[in-house]
């Protein structure tokens, strides 16, 4: 960190004939609000959010409350018996209670969000159809919810399933497996963001760029908006249900952006578990006497059990067991073995551990319990945001980013003096090595946790600070960090010319090269030489196989001669998708993973981390780089590939890599086009610095990819740049619905508004409402 103090002041949007408080717009639909207080300003925010994404608030309110099966169906249930078996409402409640005696001012800040929300969930869900196709009612938001959205959003965003498929990865190829497949993957939540400070730019000052990637949902899940009051301006992207603007925002003196950390901070423990009252009898939430759970120390000691029941729209009403030990909410399994998505192989789940030990048989399934922190501390960091929102400076921000807690995240900043921030943010506890690469069991003394990390600074090369989820000063808080690729490729653009600005960085954007392509394309390489060897001696057979068609040999020299760009496109891009998907396939089908396809009956919640084939996928090139990989023979599965592909007629990129965005309920008539992807053709891939991640092997679709892009621009704020995949409207068939679509497809971002003489006041202004209660 580098922090150049100076004078402090506010910087607002410029002034203009507007005076008055309440909601403006720009041409884009964007939310500018303008209030008396902050408390004023957060009702306005909670008011804006429900009038353009009530149905995406709604949909959010129930996921954490583990209602959503009740209007959305059986689709859902999976998603609500987590919710409810980790103890989501319950975290997000006492989250809040702590908030309020720890932070009052922060508490009632968040209240007023709550308030805004409710006066302005009646008319938006008037607007939103979804409400009317489900046959739901807006409900009403209590001062916790907002909590519980931050909280449901990032329960998995470090991928904690991920141990669940290394035990089943070192269970049946052994401890190394861990390395060969340790990459990130299809659910992990990742971004690109850079940092170009003064001495790199055209006006002295600092610029920041990036792009956070996610699941692609629609709405979209950050929404662009500008707060301002006489103690702050500031523009960013807010989380559609949470106050303030927490990962990305300028205040015009300072700016800041976040990406995923890849820290480990979420345990999983193996418990064991037994009733105590055999006959009955039965606790608080009854049905089944009460539970006990052996501890560290050898004693069996009571825990939490209750049974709730999830509503399904269509079916019939589901039980669920929630149980919690010392170590926190049982998620998987339980003593209920028989729950249809939890059958555990665990013959009897009340054995004694001795009998347990005598056998050597270790349940592979559960019961497993979570530890996460929020759980632990009940503080999710909520006390952040108002310092942020009133940062001038960058020892402004990262004072604030101390009281940071979940996710973990490295955090960016710069300011107009001169300061520039990098570190990592958030709350990792001190544990066993154990407890980070594996589940662990609740019985053996060990585990637990014994305190907290610091959070590491980072560092600033030739002026410029890249992170795009690889190992960097995060590497001791985690296990699996994504290839160096992206980060390198930025870092490559950046030093091709000295001097940058911040309209230059969506070129970086929107970069297309594919550097994990390397090893395959070697083998590639190999293969195709010894088939035209083979060809040239007048041989059929190859050195180390059968021979290539011309047709597999002419495809190999193309792959060969390809720029690697995933180009939308382009044809060569996608048949290396092909042949890539047909090395998976085929890897995935040998002898050696036989044991790894089929994977324990764990939640489906947890199922895209324990995909074979979507491991092989990931983490393909670390597969065919390995100096052995149980006896597979690397080169004769691609050439068998180059045969599969050459035989097939194979269109461009675009064809088949299409946007898929997550809705919560599939649009009119999607039922009447089973299969039919009518959303856009995308560059880009899983690699690329423009990471629209297909799943290679299973399907060339993108559900994930840059869920925004910003530029952030220290010398004129005014000169800032942001898109979101769709629009500022979560209402569908409105005019900005969908709007940024087009810009956001070609790498274009629109600019940031500061001046509210361009600004046109919204007719849903409320002018009874709080802003203007506040309005003096």
């Amino acid at each position: 960190m580098r922090d150049i103090s100076g004078a402090r002041g506010h910087a607002p949007g410029k002034d203009s004939s507007h005076t008055g408080h309440g909601i403006f717009r720009d041409a884009w639909g964007i939310p500018h609000l303008r209030a008396a207080d902050a408390r004023a300003l957060a009702h306005a925010q909670g008011r804006v959010t429900a009038l353009d994404r009530s149905w995406q608030l709604e949909v959010e309110r129930h996921r954490v409350q583990g209602t959503s099966a009740a209007f959305l169906g059986v689709e859902s249930l999976g998603w609500d018996r987590f919710a409810r078996r980790a103890r989501l409402e319950d975290t997000a409640r006492r989250c809040f209670a702590r908030l309020e005696s720890t932070d009052p001012e922060s508490a009632d800040w968040v209240r007023a969000y709550v308030e805004g929300v409710n006066d302005g969930l009646a008319e938006g869900g008037r607007r939103a159809p979804e409400f009317a196709r489900v046959g739901l009612v807006p409900g009403r938001w209590e001062a916790w919810h907002p909590l519980g959205v931050w909280l449901a959003t990032h329960i998995l965003f470090a991928g904690f399933p991920a141990k669940l498929w290394r035990e089943e990865a070192v269970r049946h190829l052994g401890a190394d497996a861990i390395g060969l497949f340790a990459t990130d993957g299809p659910a992990t939540s990742g971004s690109n963001g850079w940092l170009v400070d003064g001495s790199r730019t055209s006006t002295g000052q600092a610029v920041i760029a990036g792009d956070p990637h996610r699941f692609i949902e629609e709405p979209g899940v950050y929404q662009q908006i500008h707060l301002s009051c006489p103690e702050f301006d500031v523009v960013g992207l807010a989380v559609p249900g949470m106050p303030g603007i927490a990962h990305f925002g300028h205040t015009g003196e300072v700016a800041w952006a976040i990406t995923n950390a890849m820290a480990d901070y979420q345990d999983l423990y193996r418990e064991r578990l037994r009733y105590a009252d055999r006959d009955g009898g039965g606790d608080e939430g009854g049905g089944g006497g009460v539970v006990e759970a052996l501890d560290p120390d050898g004693v069996w000691r009571a825990v939490h059990r209750h049974v709730e029941v999830i509503e399904v729209a269509g079916g019939a009403p589901v039980e669920v067991e929630v149980i919690e030990t010392p170590r926190g909410p049982v998620v998987i399994a339980g003593l209920d073995a028989a729950a249809p998505a939890d059958a555990a192989t665990q013959p009897d789940a009340t054995a004694q551990p001795d009998a347990a030990d005598r056998s050597g048989a270790v349940d592979p399934v559960g019961p497993l319990s979570l530890r996460y922190p929020p759980r632990v501390t009940e503080d999710l960091g909520i006390g952040a945001l108002l310092p942020l929102l009133r940062a001038r400076e960058v020892a402004d921000v990262d004072r604030a980013f101390d009281r940071w807690a979940e996710p973990v995240n490295v955090v960016q900043a710069a300011d107009t003096r001169g300061g520039v921030l990098h570190r990592v943010a958030g709350r990792v506890p001190v544990r066993s090595r154990d407890n980070r690469t594996r589940v662990v069991a609740a019985w053996e003394p060990g585990h637990e946790w014994e305190g907290w990390h610091e959070t590491p600074y980072g560092t600033f090369e030739d002026g410029v600070a890249v992170m795009a989820n690889q190992r960097g000063p995060a590497t001791p808080l985690g296990v699996e960090f994504a290839p160096p690729h992206r980060a390198e490729r930025i870092r490559a653009m950046l030093d091709e010319k000295r001097v940058w600005s911040a309209a230059d960085m969506p070129t970086i954007h929107m970069d297309t090269h594919l550097a994990s392509a390397g090893p395959l394309l070697e083998i590639v390489a190999t293969a195709t030489a010894t088939a035209t060897a083979a060809e040239a001696a007048g041989d059929t057979v190859g050195v180390s196989g059968p021979g290539l068609t011309p047709a597999a040999v002419a495809l190999g020299e193309r792959l060969l001669g390809w720029d690697r760009r995933m180009a939308v496109d382009s044809v060569v891009a996608a048949e290396y998708a092909a042949v890539r998907g047909a090395v998976v396939r085929r890897l995935a089908a040998e002898p050696a993973f036989a044991a790894l396809a089929v994977p324990p009956a764990y939640p489906e919640v947890f199922r895209p981390w324990l995909s074979l084939t979507v491991r092989i996928g990931f983490a393909l090139e670390h597969l065919l780089r390995a100096e052995e990989l149980y006896g597979i023979d690397r080169v004769a599965l691609v050439r068998e590939a180059l045969e599969e592909v050459a035989g097939r007629d194979i269109g461009r990129w675009g064809d088949t890599h299409k946007l898929v965005p997550w809705r919560a309920l599939p649009e009119d008539g999607a039922s009447l086009r089973p299969g039919v992807v009518t959303e856009p053709g995308l560059a880009g891939d899983h690699d690329c610095v423009l990471c629209t991640s297909a799943v290679p092997g299973i399907t060339d679709l993108s559900a994930r990819g840059p869920a925004a892009r910003y530029v952030w621009d220290l010398a004129r704020r005014e000169d800032s740049l942001w898109v979101v995949p769709f629009g500022a409207s979560g209402v569908g068939g409105s005019a900005h619905h969908r709007d940024q679509l087009p810009l956001w497809l070609r790498g274009d971002l629109v600019p940031v508004v500061t001046d509210w003489d361009q600004l046109t006041e919204d007719e849903h202004t409320d002018h009874s409402s709080e802003e203007k209660r506040h309005d003096h």
